[in-house]
């Protein structure tokens, strides 16, 4: 993680909530098959530098299936075959900026400024929201507070309820938010289908005088 990072993690670590969240996720990872990886849990924040961040997507939590959780909500390793929430998210991409993409790894949008952060950060194989009850909201919830003070301004895009949960603790005097439904299909045809988030953050983006995000990468 780049030095501002670095200074979120180390202030958390201090914090009580953070002994008991990790003593939990250790043991989860002991006794269980759980994804990502260990050293991916963090990936959002490593592959984004927090001056460089002008674009949050925020989902739920990791794929539960096997090797798809490469720690950046919605992203799977490329040759990793799209899970569904990430087919309808490159739908949406098509219908609203006309970009046809097959590539599944979307560290190149993080590259560019987009952190790309669940509500939690691990997951039990096949079970999904299974470590919802861990803590990983106290330390998402505590990432929003720290990129509230960025001087430049954020575009946050909440994706589900779980997403949509943190819109009261955004800035919006600074920052701007876009929401809808989650991508899933569950949901995607209440309200995520047609709601075009790709060319409106590149719309604020604009506004706020800062470069675009190029979806192609």
């Amino acid at each position: 993680m780049n030095t501002e990072w670095q200074q979120f993690y180390k202030q958390e670590q201090e914090k009580p909530y953070f002994k008991e969240l990790f003593d939990k996720v250790k043991l989860a990872y002991k006794n269980n098959t759980v994804y990502p990886k260990s050293e991916n849990i963090f990936n959002a924040y490593k592959l984004c530098g927090y001056d460089s961040c002008k674009v949050v997507i925020i989902g739920q939590d990791p794929y539960h299936g096997y090797n798809q959780a490469n720690g950046l909500s919605f992203s799977v390793n490329s040759g990793v075959t799209a899970p569904p929430s990430l087919v309808n998210i490159f739908k949406e991409l098509y219908d609203d900026l006309g970009i046809k993409r097959s590539e599944t790894d979307l560290s190149g949008w993080a590259k560019q400024g987009v952190l790309l952060l669940n509500r939690v950060l691990t997951v039990q194989a096949k079970v999904a929201y299974s470590h919802d009850d861990l803590g990983w909201q106290n330390f998402t919830l505590n990432t929003v507070h720290f990129l509230n003070n960025k001087e430049t301004a954020i575009v946050f895009v909440l994706w589900g309820r779980k997403a949509r949960e943190l819109k009261p603790f955004i800035n919006v005097d600074k920052h701007f938010i876009i929401e809808s439904e989650h991508p899933s299909p569950l949901s995607a045809s209440r309200g995520f289908f047609g709601s075009k988030p790709f060319s409106k953050i590149n719309e604020y983006l604009v506004k706020s005088g800062q470069s675009t995000i190029d979806f192609s990468l």
